[in-house]
């Protein structure tokens, strides 16, 4: 199924220029350890998929309360090298928000800081391309949570899993769809996977999320790219 090209960033231009502005010796050596070969073939890129569970949907004005990370490619995921952590927001922990994710408070209050994770955190994102579903939650949460913690924020390649399904469902729709304004679909993670036959798993677990992500990913690519499509067409 063929999508329409989209505009190629040129990363590794784009990290040389955050390197060369960062002040934080973490942020600096993320950026200097940055996946950044346009041309590289998605079958020999280094993925991470990444999920957040938050107190809220504003990074403006809610925070991080888990993180899960799971590194993969196309061939592989690798769940031994996985991470979960849980950590103390510093904003908005509310009722709702453990309706959803599930932490409460006895969680919160035995956990560290996310201040306490950033190193490890990048650590486990450098030198892969991350993945998420929904790019503009994790790339603006984590955006925000460095901010707040270190007065620096942080930019990164990424792979939204729903942006591929958007014009997976797009393509498949064709212009009697697009001429009726029919819907899509649904876009949630669940949803998407459920078009490829993969498994159902419980939502809502960072760590469950990311590995679902992975997974979403790995049959995306399988049923709409060639594996020598250029990870450039990939990444925003």
């Amino acid at each position: 199924m063929a999508f329409k090209k989209q505009a190629m960033i040129d990363w590794a231009t784009r990290y040389k220029n955050l390197l060369s502005g960062a002040q934080n010796d973490t942020i600096k050596r993320f950026y200097g350890a940055a996946f950044s070969d346009k041309f590289a073939a998605i079958k020999d890129v280094p993925f991470v998929a990444m999920d957040f569970e938050t107190t809220g949907l504003d990074s403006t004005s809610d925070d991080i309360v888990s993180v899960g990370l799971i590194p993969f490619n196309l061939q592989r995921i690798y769940c031994k090298d996985s991470r979960h952590w849980v950590v103390r927001p510093r904003r908005n922990f509310n009722e709702g928000s453990i309706v959803i994710h599930g932490i409460t408070h006895s969680e919160i209050d035995d956990a560290p800081d996310f201040n306490h994770i950033i190193e490890p955190l990048l650590q486990a994102l450098s030198g892969k391309v991350v993945v998420v579903h929904y790019a503009a939650i994790e790339r603006h949460f984590l955006n925000t949570a460095l901010l707040l913690r270190l007065n620096e924020g942080i930019n990164f390649a990424l792979v939204d899993t729903m942006e591929i399904e958007r014009k997976a469902l797009k393509a498949r729709q064709g212009l009697l769809g697009w001429l009726f304004n029919s819907k899509l679909g649904s876009l949630r993670l669940g949803d998407c996977r459920q078009r490829y036959s993969l498994p159902v798993y419980k939502n809502h677990n960072a760590l469950t999320d990311a590995l679902a992500t992975a997974e979403l990913l790995q049959a995306q690519l399988s049923h709409h790219y060639r594996e020598d499509t250029p990870i450039s067409q990939l990444w925003s």
